[in-house]
This record gives C-alpha cells, sequence and structure tokens, in this order.
C-alpha cells in the first residue's frame, strides 16, 4: 500500500530510541524526510544513523528537550527552513514519576503537566502555521493507555496525559477543514529501554499482565503511526487508538 508519504516532511519527538525511534523509522521507510529531536546528542546520533540506514528520505537531528518551549519552537522553525515546510508531527514526551494518588502534591502535579503535557502544546502551536499553508498535514499525539484506565501506581501520567487527550480533541474543531487530523496514540508496555530491567525482567513481568502474553514491538507501533500519518487516514480524526495488547479492560 502506497501511504503517500514520499517526500512528505515529518517531526518525531524524543526519537532517540524506543517508540519515538519506531516511529520515525517506519516514516522514513515510506519515504518522509524525517527530523528527530532528543536531549542526548549521543543517543541522538546513533538513532540517526539507524534512519539513515533505513534509506529512505532525507534526516535531519537537532538536540532539544521538550520541556522547553524555545527549544522546540526552534526545531519547528529549523526543520521548516531547511526541509522546506512540515506536514506531520508526533508529540512525545518523557515519563513522569510513578506513585499512587496520596503519594503526590501541587508541585508534583505542575511538575507532571509540564513534562507530559505542555510540550505536546508547544510543538502543535509551532507547527500549526506550517500545516495550515500546506493545506495537508497530520499531528499524532502520543500518550499512555492510562488516558483509558486509572493506574492506581502512575497516577501523574494518568492526569497530565488526560490533557493531551482534551487538547486533541478540541484542535480537532479547530482545524476544520483544513486537511489536518489529530489523533492520539496510547500505548501499553512496549520493548523499550524504559520497560527493560538489567536482565530483561521487567518486560517479563510486564507481559504476563498482557491478555496476549507479550509486550509490543516499537516497530509494530510505527507502522500504525505511519497509516494515521497516511493519505488512506484522511478521515480519520479526534480518534483515541489503544495499542496495548488488550490490557485496558475498563469501559468508559
Amino acid at each position: 500500500m502506497d501511504l503517500g508519504l514520499d517526500g512528505k516532511v515529518a517531526m518525531v519527538a524524543c526519537a532517540s530510541s524506543g517508540l519515538g525511534l519506531g516511529v520515525a523509522r517506519a516514516l522514513a521507510a515510506e519515504g518522509a524526510d524525517v527530523s528527530i529531536c532528543a536531549r542526548d546528542a549521543d543517543r541522538l546520533a546513533e538513532a540517526h544513523g539507524k534512519l539513515e540506514a533505513v534509506g529512505g528520505g532525507r534526516v535531519r537531528s537537532q538536540v532539544a528537550d521538550v520541556a522547553d518551549t524555545a527549544a522546540v519552537e526552534r526545531w519547528v522553525a529549523d526543520t521548516a527552513a531547511e526541509f522546506g515546510g512540515v506536514d506531520v508531527v508526533v508529540g512525545h514526551t518523557g515519563g513522569v514519576v510513578q506513585g499512587p494518588v496520596d503519594e503526590f502534591g501541587p508541585d508534583d502535579y505542575r511538575k507532571a503537566v509540564d513534562t507530559a503535557f505542555i510540550p505536546h502544546v508547544a510543538l502543535v502551536t509551532a507547527a500549526t502555521p506550517h500545516l495550515k499553508r500546506g493545506g495537508w498535514g497530520r499531528v499524532l499525539l502520543i500518550t499512555s493507555e492510562s488516558v483509558r484506565q486509572p493506574m492506581p501506581h502512575n497516577v501523574l501520567s494518568g492526569v497530565a496525559r488526560l490533557g493531551v487527550l482534551g487538547y486533541a480533541r478540541n484542535l480537532v474543531h479547530s482545524f476544520g477543514d483544513s486537511g489536518v487530523t489529530v489523533n492520539v496514540l496510547a500505548p501499553g508496555y512496549h520493548d523499550t529501554p524504559a520497560l527493560r530491567g538489567p536482565s530483561g525482567e521487567d518486560a517479563a513481568a510486564a507481559a504476563a499482565e498482557v491478555p496476549v502474553r507479550k509486550v509490543g514491538d516499537p516497530d509494530d507501533f510505527g507502522a500504525l503511526a505511519a497509516f494515521l500519518a497516511s493519505k488512506q487516514a484522511a478521515f480519520v480524526t479526534g480518534a483515541l487508538l489503544l495499542v496495548d495488547g488488550g490490557n485496558t479492560r475498563a469501559v468508559v
């Protein structure tokens, strides 16, 4: 299937490893020009090399902390200047401290919002003029399965990332008939550096909790993201897609 991404310009945040890199790799394989960012220069350079090895479109990488709004704005401006525009933006952030609700106070929630919610707003706000100018665009925001089902051990993530879901649903109406779609991906356990323990015990324990008895593959996650960024997904907007192997069982 031709996803229609050849020559499109895609930006993927926090893409030096894990889900971000999986998404960037899938978009590059479809011929998109891919711009990635991350905080660690060495890991970013390694990811850059992996994307170039895919053999798709052009690749650029820029050191940026997505929690720094000015850095995000520079990343968007530099990408648009070098690649001639922006067609796809993939918001992704780092994790937040885990723990139950009674362990945290107001300052903890403010920090969680700054870490897991505001970076999405910063990226979309900076990219919106470029997306609308092209008359075609895709916004994908990566959150967590905690937006669908409360997780007592991960309350800060659930609260902050619920804001992303509300933001995305309002963006749908704001973009209207501009040709820009907005969707939210809510991953569960995936085989990422954040999940792996020294001997893989964290991934094994997580897999035991999931109905399909395995954790997700970041490249499979990337393939789903690439489809949502495709021309075929033009009528898919405002959706929340769980990617968790059936782990979320609550009914809302």
